[in-house]
């Protein structure tokens, strides 16, 4: 077969027990199914691959159903439309999407949303889809941040912290990050501006962020949890708030963490302290308000108030190695995987 008809696929062969291996995935390869009414033929372009997924690959109970046994992993993409019977789409039209880890896939167009003739397409799986708007309502529905606060975000070089930490600027806050490793530390305040990166693997790291905030901590964005966040909780002011969307660090757990039991330190502080904790899913909760965080971060994305990096990974064979990489925190800046050619990226 030609590359025109074949559609590799990754699908779930096995549920991880702790980490993922590439053992858990399997390369299937399928005839490119034809649109019949109502319905697109979809090329992926670009995939996006998220701490989220993992979630998925287990059969636990959580916020949504699991992925089944041989079923392709699934994803956002960036893709084109191959051939259309919709009347709401055309053929070449650049759509986001929720194809998952496939070349094609076939689209009744329930979830699709039109990107438009978008210079930087990829833009919609990071700063403009998921991960920004994360960021977005996380920090100023739940986070609230005012002038002169500091704010301390985890995982600050990822496709969320770093948003996180621009926005907070951008509303006059102090903004302390921390993520892992040195260059990472660097970037995160010599090119996303940030006030200063403590490195979690330190080995004073909780003397660092305490000595980092003179002021206690008024907003701790959560997205990683496990000993970060124990280093945290000492210094969180009275009244300070907690936006949580993942807990990283906990994902590949098999057992309860080793050590004493946290919970009641943690709401003693929540209590005297009057703190709020809350985690939301971004879609289920802020769905609705979508088109105004579109239309504010592509405002400041387009003033350079908001700098994005990517970490691109060219093709779909690589999206297993490349995940796992991505919880073992080996990617830097928003990790996305390039499925299709640069030829046709140009088509």
């Amino acid at each position: 077969m030609s590359n025109q008809t074949l559609n590799r696929q990754i699908t779930l062969h096995s549920r991880p027990v702790g980490a993922p291996t590439a053992a858990n995935f399997e390369l299937k390869q399928s005839a490119v199914a034809s649109p019949v009414a109502g319905q697109v033929l979809l090329r992926s372009l670009y995939l996006s691959l998220d701490p989220y997924m993992r979630g998925r690959m287990s059969d636990a109970k959580s916020y949504a159903a699991p992925v089944a046994l041989g079923e392709v992993m699934l994803g956002a993409t960036v893709s084109r439309v191959v051939s259309s019977q919709h009347p709401d789409y055309a053929e070449g039209e650049l759509v986001l999407a929720y194809s998952g880890w496939q070349d094609y896939a076939i689209s009744d167009g329930v979830g699709l949303s039109k990107l438009g003739s978008m210079a930087r397409p990829s833009l919609a799986l990071g700063a403009l889809g998921m991960p920004g708007f994360t960021a977005y309502m996380g920090l100023l529905d739940i986070g609230l941040p005012k002038a002169g606060e500091t704010v301390v975000v985890a995982a600050a070089s990822g496709a969320v912290g770093s948003i996180v930490g621009q926005i907070a600027k951008l509303k006059g806050c102090y903004i302390v990050g921390i993520a892992g490793g040195a260059d990472k530390c660097r970037s995160v305040v010599e090119e996303l501006g940030f006030d200063v990166c403590i490195d979690h693997r330190s080995a004073d790291f909780k003397q660092q962020l305490a000595a980092a905030c003179p002021k206690g901590i008024d907003v701790y964005f959560e997205n990683v949890g496990g000993a970060v966040f124990d280093a945290v909780l000492p210094l969180l002011n009275a009244a300070a708030r907690i936006p949580v969307c993942g807990l990283i660090a906990n994902y590949n757990d098999t057992a309860l963490p080793e050590g004493p039991d946290r919970l009641g330190l943690l709401a003693r502080t929540i209590l005297t302290k009057r703190i709020k904790m809350q985690g939301f899913i971004i879609f289920d909760d802020y769905g609705h308000r979508y088109p105004e965080f579109f239309a504010q971060m592509s405002s400041w994305l387009q003033a350079g108030q908001i700098k994005f990096r990517e970490d691109i990974v060219a093709g779909l064979e690589q999206a297993p190695q490349a995940f796992i990489g991505l919880l073992e925190g080996k990617n830097f800046g928003k990790l996305i995987v390039q499925i299709a050619s640069d030829d046709e990226l140009k088509a």
